[in-house]
């Protein structure tokens, strides 16, 4: 069988000598779902947009139905039939879903615009990805699984020979997914091709032929998903036996309580009662979506309207607004680090600094780099020059960059929600490592995410939330992960 796209030995290149991909290969066919996998700043995301048409090559080929092309630009690629479903979704929030979805090439009769088909054409795509929203609806008004469910519709109305999507799974629910993998069955056995990014090893045995892993921007093998075993894709992702997310002897809870929370309540029935953090504690915080962790979050920093009564090293702690809580030695790494956590157009260490910065202004930019700098070394983060965009570095080298903020300020009390999220299995393994090794410096941590395996892994204790209430603690040392998932589903204590 002919492959339908072929990368060969692609190579891109960024000034002054920033190599970001060399030697690059990949070998798609007809009808199969071909995963892409790699640590953050392996080259996938530069892989994925010389594939596109979104950058030109420094050099290689590509080849489409065994025809060398050359893309200029994503219309390019797109009219040889390769579609590409961005990570950062590229919707017009102001505009409808329908318009969205033919935004470029929009159903004509007789040269006029024939909205009646447009709709109608809409509402069929949806209903393959199992949307139940009206295409008449503004994007801006979805929720993030809303338009993801809307990007991937709009590939269907395209006659792609190959749909390329780059973290698809990323904002949607396990019935949203479920819709998701019944459409990619449906594509592939039409013969479209699916070139698949997930970090998720599990998506790729659910749905995944092949398997092809970028290190260091080169390709390293491609697998067999079916005969390949994780250990076998997680040293050829890392390059060498790296342990991932595991538990460690962690040293004794302190009984230095810093931060007590005799009562704290908000909105959406936010109702937090008998909280305690202690010094050095990594603490974890469980529950289903909605279970009021964010929120919590959010008080604790300032950033969300409450009332409370707590107690931060014996004084009373009641911060109005984040800058109170900065200067009480909080900081806070956000759910969504793009829109929350960073200034995407700005340099690095302007990033890196900020926090640090605070009424004092005048501090000259050559030490702002300096400070910047041995932090980012200290996280071992990847990136060309401290001058250079934050928005240029990987998804895991910018949560470097946010968590950097509060080390460099001195923070002594960090809040990290979803700190794993879009991150690779070497990137996570990474994080809880900086995390264990700062709590031992006498940091106290906080931890919401929804990857139960990695706060059962790395926390000294884990607090079960169920619809804005805290109903449980528990110490994973003494204590099985089912009894603490039954509690998180159930909303109460399972019986002993």
């Amino acid at each position: 069988m002919r492959p339908v796209l072929e990368l060969q030995a692609l190579s891109k290149r960024f000034p002054p000598n920033i190599v970001a991909l060399e030697e690059a290969h990949l070998t798609v066919f007809p009808g199969e779902v071909h995963c892409l996998l790699g640590a953050n700043g392996a080259g996938k995301s530069t892989f994925l947009k010389l594939c596109a048409g979104a950058m030109m090559p420094s050099g290689g080929d590509i080849r489409v139905e065994g025809r060398a092309v050359t893309f200029r630009s994503p219309s390019d690629a797109a009219r040889a039939g390769i579609s590409m479903i961005y990570q950062e979704l590229d919707l017009v929030p102001q505009m409808t879903v329908a318009e969205n979805l033919f935004l470029g090439h929009p159903p004509r009769r007789f040269g006029i615009l024939d909205k009646a088909a447009r709709r109608r054409r809409a509402l069929a795509a949806l209903a393959r990805v199992g949307a139940t929203f009206s295409p008449d609806v503004m994007v801006g008004s979805l929720s993030v699984a809303g338009q993801q469910l809307t990007a991937i519709a709009r590939s269907l109305t395209r006659e792609a020979k190959v749909i390329i999507m780059d973290e698809p799974s990323a904002a949607l629910n396990e019935t949203e997914l479920k819709s998701i993998f019944r459409v990619i069955r449906e594509l592939t056995s039409q013969g479209v091709a699916i070139v698949y990014v997930s970090h998720r090893l599990g998506e790729l045995r659910e749905i995944g032929n092949r398997v092809t892993v970028l290190r260091a921007g080169r390709t390293i093998e491609t697998f067999d998903v079916a005969g390949t075993p994780d250990s076998v894709l997680v040293d050829a992702i890392l390059g060498d036996k790296r342990a991932l997310v595991e538990r460690h002897e962690r040293p004794a809870l302190s009984a230095d309580v810093v931060l007590e929370v005799d009562r704290l309540t908000g909105a959406d029935g936010l109702d937090i009662r008998g909280f305690d953090l202690r010094r050095g504690e990594i603490a974890g915080l469980t529950g289903l979506n909605g279970a009021g962790r964010t929120s919590f979050l959010k008080a604790l920093f300032g950033a969300l309207p409450h009332q409370a009564q707590m107690r931060l090293k014996g004084q009373d702690y009641a911060p109005r607004s984040p800058t109170d809580a900065i200067r009480a030695g909080f900081g806070l790494v956000p759910e969504n680090r793009k829109t929350e956590g960073l200034m995407l157009d700005a340099a690095i260490y302007k990033n890196a600094t900020l926090p640090a910065m605070q009424g004092d202004f005048w501090t000259r930019h050559a030490k702002r780099r300096s400070d910047a700098v041995a932090v980012l070394r200290q996280l071992s983060t990847k990136y060309g020059h401290p001058d250079q965009k934050v928005i240029q570095l990987s998804g895991g080298n910018q949560q470097k960059v946010v968590l950097s903020k509060w080390l460099i300020k001195g923070s002594e009390i960090l809040l990290l929600d979803e700190p794993s999220r879009g991150l690779d299995i070497g990137a996570k393994a990474d994080l809880y490592q900086l995390v264990d090794g700062l709590s031992r410096k006498g940091a106290s941590v906080i931890v919401a995410s929804s990857e139960f395996e990695e706060i059962y892994a790395a926390c000294d204790r884990i607090w079960v939330f169920h619809e804005g209430r805290n109903i449980a603690c528990y110490n994973p040392a003494d204590t099985d992960q089912d009894t603490i998932l039954k509690c998180q589903i159930l909303g109460e204590r399972p019986n002993d």
